[in-house]
């Protein structure tokens, strides 16, 4: 409550442009409605939740402060943050005094009437440890009993006072004396001297867990001489090595010791450029950029992408869509991400479809494209261009990840850092933007599988033109400032409109430089076979193109005058011959759907079966004056005509006469006795046929008899014509696992269903041969879910990636 009612008095001092100031930076505590007293605001702004919003938004000098502090405790002095953070220097002061402005600005620190700094709750609960430092040793020493403290005090050679209370003043007002403590230590044993050197010296404190047993001072070698001095404290309430206070940790660092503080971003390698290089080539990824993303929407919008089980669209999917628009993966995945965001595309069942927002936007200038999939890409909750995660494995587009607010801030960041670079100068090489990022944005997602610190973002910015030679375009300018009136307008000017005119050869291309407009594209996706995509792009016309505009119901003149419509100049000789030729030969040859066929030597008596209206429901249809065609089987044709008084006979596929004589069913081998069958029958009346005891053998004459007899074949597998599968479970290995042969199928279908542990040999997506032992086996089509023994965890495998099954094999129980 003090230190709430401290933040209001502070905001009710500020002047009201300040306040104001104070408003705009920390908007998300006041977007709910309006406070009714700086007693009600200060509470918002200090919520944990609103801190948490605004920390991804300070840059690196800012969280070092806050920390120092954090580590201090508040209330402290500006002298003492001055003292710890090393600003002796007028630069550095003046530094600090900017970054405590701006932390007043978000509310997170201020001073209050008695000139001391104080800071809201929940930003020190961000650190556990600021600065590696445990909490001090007042708050350490509040379970110890007055005997321990006369203990220490007496150790140290310091008369005990009476009462606890005193005893512990007296043991915090010795340990804060930074003298005392290393005159303390430097009579310690050299094994305590090293354990609190490197306890002092740590950047950080890793948790520890203790399995078993109560930990105690003798964990660690040392430890007794320190706890008996108070220089180390054993929690009683928490399992965990000794802690050390922190007045000990910053005696023991030594007065040369300085908390970080970085008010200097770092600086990229300088190279020179030009606004006017900056927007050629910013123009030029956008117009390329643009240009892919449309095909890849027509791509989408001809063949809806399928989604996985999981969701998202899949590594397939992914290089279909690309292939088709001649796009790489990166630009294929930015497109169907923003688009996504956008509401061009949308989740349809088990396919990711277009909708229709998609067909307006397909009919605008690609400027206006472009903006739109440029904001969306700046606001998307992920790393779109991520293929791959920390296992390595591959990860589907538009799969609905959480939403990830350090991508956002990676983003941001990258925008703040470019920004930040001189007028005139670029990052020399693009991937040194990565540390400038880092200081501008500490808590962004930096995705460190990509090797470089924030390589992915960068290279996306790259993709889209934001980043243009190192340096921050005229679209990076106004995407930073959220300026989307000027965002389009810039998109105006440097994206050229969508081009409607095609430059048709003789050697039957069709070339489009620029964006193609989405009637050409569509015309020539139409006619022709785009091959490349980009700056310019190139259809290629041939018999099966136009083949397949007639086939979809054009008629030739209409497509000579859409081409004509749309050429540069005539349409070439070679393309006007090769639509006529090509339409003199489609449809020479009809093929007509027909159940079976119905002839006769009776023209009179074909005509009277088509005209007959009882014989309606057959389909039937003359095609010559003795030849009926049926939509019905042949069956069913045969009893129609029977019915109606005709008498028809059925013909085999040789055209000979069939003939339908019912032959008596017989079973094709006496039906073996069901497994089990004696103790099913238990308690029944016994069955009183005799039966014949059998007669005895001679081995010698056996082995002979199966020594002349003829080696018989093995029963054909299912899949080759053989009999039925055994089991459910065989017939779906069998489907997915194309490359075991049926004995491999029945052992890993016989492994699943028995519970079973199994060896198989399995190929990983990387090309690598491994042999694994599974266990826990549960069928997931296409996927075998299991627990891989070498692996030593659950593992997902793909039964089109199991070459062969070595047998089942015992596993000992878990």
């Amino acid at each position: 409550m003090k230190s709430r009612s401290t933040l209001a008095t502070w905001l009710g001092s500020l002047d009201g442009s300040r306040l104001a100031r104070v408003l705009g930076a920390r908007q998300d505590a006041v977007s709910l409605p309006e406070p009714r007293s700086l007693g009600e605001l200060a509470d918002r702004l200090q919520r944990p939740g609103s801190v948490a919003l605004v920390l991804p938004r300070l840059a690196l000098p800012h969280l070092q402060v806050a920390e120092a502090l954090a580590a201090l405790g508040t209330p402290a002095s500006r002298d003492a943050l001055v003292e710890l953070l090393g600003a002796v220097d007028e630069v550095t002061t003046r530094e600090l005094d900017a970054v405590l402005e701006v932390l007043a600005d978000h509310a997170l620190v201020w001073p209050d009437g008695a000139g001391q700094l104080r800071m809201t709750g929940p930003l020190r609960q961000a650190w556990d440890t600021p600065l590696g430092l445990d909490a001090p040793l007042e708050e350490l020493l509040a379970g110890t009993t007055s005997d321990e403290l006369r203990g220490m005090l007496v150790t140290l050679g310091v008369k005990p006072p009476g009462a606890k209370p005193h005893r512990l003043a007296a043991l915090v007002e010795h340990h804060s004396d930074p003298e005392q403590i290393t005159s303390v230590v430097a009579k310690a044993p050299e094994t305590t001297r090293k354990l609190l050197d490197r306890l002092a010296r740590a950047a950080t404190r890793q948790p520890q867990f203790v399995v078993s047993g109560f930990p105690g001072p003798d964990l660690e070698p040392g430890a007794r001489w320190a706890l008996d001095r108070g220089l180390l404290i054993q929690d009683r309430h928490r399992y965990g090595p000794a802690r050390m206070p922190a007045e000990v940790a910053l005696a023991l660092r030594g007065p040369g010791w300085h908390a970080p503080f970085e008010p200097a971003p770092p600086c990229p390698r300088p190279a020179s450029v030009t606004p006017a290089e900056t927007d050629r080539e910013a123009s030029a990824a956008a117009t390329a950029f643009v240009t892919h993303a449309a095909s890849v929407l027509a791509a989408c919008s001809a063949t809806a992408p399928a989604r996985l089980k999981s969701g998202g669209i899949g590594a397939r999917e992914l290089a279909r869509i690309g292939k088709a628009a001649q796009a790489d993966d990166a630009v294929v995945r930015i497109t169907l991400e923003t688009s996504y965001a956008a509401g061009l595309l949308g989740r349809d069942g088990d396919r990711v479809s277009p909708t229709e927002a998609y067909d307006a936007w397909a009919e605008q200038e690609p400027p206006e494209q472009f903006a739109v999939l440029l904001q969306a890409w700046q606001n998307l909750p992920l790393t779109p261009t991520q293929a791959r995660d920390e296992d390595n494995r591959a990860l589907p587009a538009v799969a609905g990840a959480p939403p990830c607010g350090g991508c956002v801030q990676a983003r941001l960041g990258l925008l703040a850092a470019a920004a930040q670079l001189p007028a005139g100068q670029g990052s020399g090489v693009a991937s040194d933007l990565g540390p400038l990022i880092a200081w501008h944005r500490p808590l962004a997602d930096s995705s460190p599988q990509d090797g470089t610190p924030f390589a992915a973002v960068i290279r996306e910015a790259e993709l889209l033109g934001v980043l243009a030679r190192g340096a921050l375009s005229t679209l990076g300018v106004h995407l930073r400032t959220g300026d989307a009136e000027g965002l389009s307008i810039e998109c105006r000017r440097l994206l050229p409109s969508a081009t409607a005119v095609a430059r048709i050869g003789a050697d039957l291309t069709a070339v489009v430089t620029g964006t193609p407009s989405a009637r050409l594209t569509a015309l020539l996706d139409s006619v022709a076979d785009r091959e490349t995509s980009g700056t310019a792009s190139v259809w290629r016309f041939s018999a099966g193109a136009i083949r397949r505009a007639l086939d979809a119901g054009r008629v030739p003149e209409d497509i000579t005058a859409d081409l004509a419509a749309v050429a540069a100049g005539p349409l070439p000789q070679p393309l006007s011959y090769l639509i006529a030729d090509t339409a003199r030969g489609h449809g020479r040859v009809r093929i007509a759907p027909a159940a079976c066929v119905i002839h006769g030597d009776e023209p009179v008596l074909l005509a009277e079966l088509a005209a007959h209206r009882g014989l309606a429901g057959l389909g039937l249809r003359q095609l010559a004056p003795t030849v009926l065609i049926s939509r019905s089987p042949i069956d069913t044709t045969l009893a129609a005509l029977r019915a109606e008084g005709y008498a028809p006979v059925a013909e085999t596929a040789e055209g000979t006469v069939r003939i339908e004589k019912a032959r008596p069913r017989r079973a094709a081998a006496p039906v073996p006795t069901p497994r089990g069958a004696g103790a099913r029958n238990s308690g029944r009346i016994a069955d009183t046929r005799a039966t014949k005891a059998p007669a005895a053998v001679d081995p010698s004459i056996l082995a002979a008899q199966l020594l002349a007899a003829p080696p018989t074949t093995p029963e054909p597998a299912p899949f080759d014509g053989g009999v039925p599968f055994a089991t459910d479970t065989e017939e779906i290995v069998a489907g997915w696992a194309k490359r075991l042969p049926y004995s491999d199928v029945r052992q890993l279908a016989h492994a699943i269903d028995a519970g079973q542990a199994i060896t198989v040999e399995y190929v990983a997506t990387s090309g690598n041969r491994t042999v694994r032992t599974l266990s826990h086996l549960a069928l997931d089509p296409p996927y075998l879910e299991a627990w891989c023994h070498l692996r030593d965890a659950e593992r997902v495998f793909t039964l089109s990636r199991i070459h062969s099954v070595m047998g089942v094999v015992s596993v000992m129980p878990e």
